[in-house]
């Protein structure tokens, strides 16, 4: 998150028009919320690949992009939990708020993309409200969790070593620690951070640099970690094993790149999870969650259509301030023409019908000289616009 600001800043930076922007990143997404030109998506996109060191043309087979109401849809349906891997979870939407609120401390939010958080917040609170949709979630750390159970028999009787001290560290080691387990430790980079989260377990804590010679004690690995290369490797976890006498370890690599090398899978004694695999513990109550989401997604159909005509309102803003400018303009100088004609001593029934009179010239001057204008076509557009505006019946 203090990285949020910078980069946020760099970003608009290397735009023309500085839009509206938002960054919204978590241990499976990033996503970044543009209100701009269409054409700063191409900038954007090159920004993105040159910051994180890779090609454009390899980002963009890894990205998608949305517009308009495609985009506002995909915002309400994150912050709702229906773009989560684990269906209707909560936590998402507290990152939202967190990226938001970043946002807003860095000057990159605007009216639209304020408009457009808060409707999505909006939106989620009455898809909690009023469906059923977090009735048939588990967060990925209670996910989690229930795989360790899956594995060990008494979850009171094992040692847990949590790799990271970032929000989703804290989220799985809160749930563990519900389990009472035997220990708890905090390996972690930063001792400082790794002391604060450990003393709210009673855990311990240690540094990365000791964890290959430590990790044979640990029945449950769980790691996140922002690295960008594994921190646990094949060799570690074999000699981990061959201490351990094989007995079973439960690794969990919540991690996006991973912390854990892919080949730990194969060994034999090791029972290794990453965010993917969690998907399949969640998949229950298929029928209930079917009917949750569709109540859902018309909760969003709504949202999207309320907050697309809003857009579509603001087009007309301008052309709106300026007939009530003129308005006021004939207003203004009708009245004054009224008041001199009462000062000279007219009857206020002359007065009035004066000024109802000036008033409707005035109103229908540029009415009557496009009926009067023009070719035969454009007469023809303006009755019709006439009509419209000027003849209509109210219902």
């Amino acid at each position: 998150m203090d990285q949020i600001e910078p980069t946020l800043k760099a970003l608009r930076g290397s735009l023309d028009r500085r839009p509206e922007a938002a960054i919204l990143s978590t241990c499976n997404r990033t996503e970044i919320y543009c209100a701009g030109q269409h054409n700063d998506l191409d900038h954007t996109l090159d920004w993105l690949a040159r910051s994180g060191g890779v090609s454009t043309t390899l980002l963009r087979s890894h990205a998608y992009t949305l517009h308009d109401g495609h985009a506002a849809r995909h915002a309400f349906r994150v912050a709702s939990g229906l773009d989560s891997m684990v269906l209707g979870e909560a936590q998402i939407l507290g990152q939202m708020k967190d990226a938001v609120r970043a946002a807003d401390e860095a000057g990159a939010l605007g009216t639209t993309l304020n408009q457009l958080f808060q409707r999505s917040f909006a939106v989620a609170k009455e898809v909690r409200t009023s469906t059923e949709i977090g009735a048939h979630s588990i967060s990925m750390a209670a996910a989690a969790v229930r795989l360790a159970g899956q594995l060990f028999e008494d979850m009171g009787e094992i040692r847990v070593l949590f790799v990271g001290a970032g929000e989703m560290i804290e989220l799985a080691a809160t749930h563990f620690a519900a389990k009472n387990p035997k220990g708890i430790a905090i390996a972690n980079r930063t001792l400082e951070r790794g002391e604060k989260l450990a003393g709210r377990f009673g855990g311990e804590v240690m540094r990365l640099a000791d964890l290959p010679s430590r990790l044979h004690e640990f029945d449950a690995v769980i790691s996140s970690t922002a690295s960008t290369l594994p921190i646990i490797g094949l060799g570690a976890v074999e000699r981990a094993l061959k201490a351990r006498r094989h007995r079973p370890m439960f690794m969990l690599d919540l991690a996006v790149p991973r912390d854990i090398e892919p080949e730990v899978k194969a060994l034999e004694d090791v029972y290794l999870y990453t965010v993917d695999d969690l998907a399949s513990v969640v998949q229950t109550g298929q029928a209930n969650r079917q009917a949750a989401v569709e109540q859902a997604e018309a909760i969003i159909d709504a949202g999207v259509q309320s907050f697309m005509h809003w857009m579509d309102q603001r087009g007309s803003v301008p052309l709106i301030l300026q007939l009530n400018a003129q308005a006021d303009e004939w207003r203004g100088a009708e009245l004054a023409r009224a008041r001199k004609l009462l000062a000279r001593g007219e009857s206020v029934d002359a007065v009035l019908e004066a000024l109802s009179r000036g008033l409707t010239q005035k109103m229908l001057h540029g009415a009557m000289a496009e009926l009067h204008a023009g070719d035969g076509a454009a007469r023809e557009r303006a009755s019709s616009a006439i009509q419209h505006f000027f003849l209509r019946k109210e219902r």
